[in-house]
């Protein structure tokens, strides 16, 4: 019996890479002789560097950067298998993640950490860079990636702008002098499930912005100040990418990257289904197991275990998906080709129990699941 292992992270509690390794100690309860194919997923956000190093055989390179509050941080980037490509995680420097509830504040969290991961990796020699950029805990635009790569932001009076997504209304201007010519020889892909626009209802700040401590003031303030933070850069670049979809992921960090990297926007699952060859995988396997933390009718949209049902659909794979919670009506995420969900808690518990029991949890779980699969092997065997 081949299995393939697909699972996301469960967030705040388990690694991709922990949650694969507990779903393959339950098979291997029941299933000794299995094959099981680990292969940690991530949709371009957090968990994304350790899921493609993972697959690839790759390596984590220990970087120093700044929180968003620009607090010095030891941050990380990760080298691909083939030793060419680099993936960055936003998350890993200029994430929410980061930072306690009381100092949220997107009017001064910066990309600037961000940006000191990228100029490392292009330092380093570096041209072709894979950007995932979900968990952050700014609004700026990428405004602070684009200071730590020497683009200065300047206000009326030739002063730089103070970093974070409040100073974004006070930009006159931009001097590029000081931008690193390795700039111009780098490939950026942006890799992002996050189809929001820059400005508006469904834009960065409206969306995302209370969950990155914005209040309704703060909220009128910064979605200002990234329209004009948009119009200045249109009459810099010539260019307005603020209506893409996927421009206001990471608060507007997409929007930053398209202008002054010019980077290029494409599907975080999509991206590293390919990098992974899990179709090949998926196509060659009798059974899927995939999961994340909390799985609800936002599943459906494009999320990994919503890209792993269509493709396991496409040749007749069945799909188990585990999750420390479930919610909403799933019938749709079962058209889409998952088999069937199954939450991993065994009887009532507080939250903080079911993160710490939550390897314990998935490997029981699973163990029982494959209990029922075997006996129903045996029987249409027999």
């Amino acid at each position: 019996m081949r299995i393939v292992i697909a699972p996301d992270s469960f967030k705040d509690c388990l690694s991709a890479t922990q949650v694969a390794a507990a779903i393959s100690g339950g098979i291997k309860r029941v299933v000794p002789e299995a094959e099981t194919i680990c292969i940690p997923m991530a949709d371009g956000g957090e968990g994304t560097v350790e899921a493609l190093v993972t697959a690839t055989s790759g390596k984590i390179i220990p970087t120093p950067s700044v929180d968003a509050l620009n607090r010095p941080i030891q941050s990380f980037y990760g080298i691909l298998g083939e030793g060419k490509t680099v993936v960055i995680e936003m998350a890993a420097a200029s994430g929410i993640e980061f930072l306690s509830q009381e100092e949220l504040n997107p009017l001064i969290a910066s990309t600037y950490g961000t940006g000191l991961l990228l100029k490392a990796a292009m330092e380093a020699g570096f041209t072709d860079i894979i950007m995932a950029i979900g968990g952050s805990a700014t609004n700026d635009g990428g405004a602070g990636m684009a200071q730590a790569l020497g683009f200065k932001l300047l206000d009326k009076s030739n002063n730089p702008i103070v970093p974070g997504g409040g100073s974004l209304g006070e930009l006159h201007t931009i001097d590029r002098s000081n931008v690193r010519p390795l700039l111009n020889k780098v490939r950026i892909t942006i890799a992002c499930d996050v189809r929001n626009p820059l400005l508006g209802p469904s834009g960065a700040t409206r969306v995302y912005g209370p969950q990155k401590g914005a209040t309704p003031e703060m909220l009128h303030q910064l979605e200002s100040n990234l329209a004009h933070f948009a119009r200045i850069l249109d009459r810099e670049f010539g260019t307005d990418w603020s209506d893409l979809p996927g421009s206001g992921a990471a608060g507007g960090l997409g929007f930053g990257l398209l202008n002054f990297c010019q980077a290029e926007i494409v599907p975080g699952f999509g991206l590293i289904s390919q990098i992974t060859h899990l179709e090949e995988h998926i196509r060659k396997a009798s059974l899927v197991f995939t999961g994340e933390g909390k799985i609800d009718a936002q599943t459906i949209f494009g999320k990994t275990i919503s890209g792993i049902g269509k493709l396991a659909k496409k040749y007749q794979v069945p799909v188990i998906a585990l999750c420390g919670k479930m919610e909403d009506d799933l019938n749709e995420l079962y058209n889409q080709g998952v088999t069937s969900v199954f939450a991993i808690g065994d009887k009532p518990m507080s939250l903080t129990e079911s993160k710490e029991r939550a390897s314990e949890l998935l490997e029981a779980t699973t163990e029982r699941i494959m209990r029922i699969i075997q006996f129903q092997a045996k029987n249409t065997q027999s």
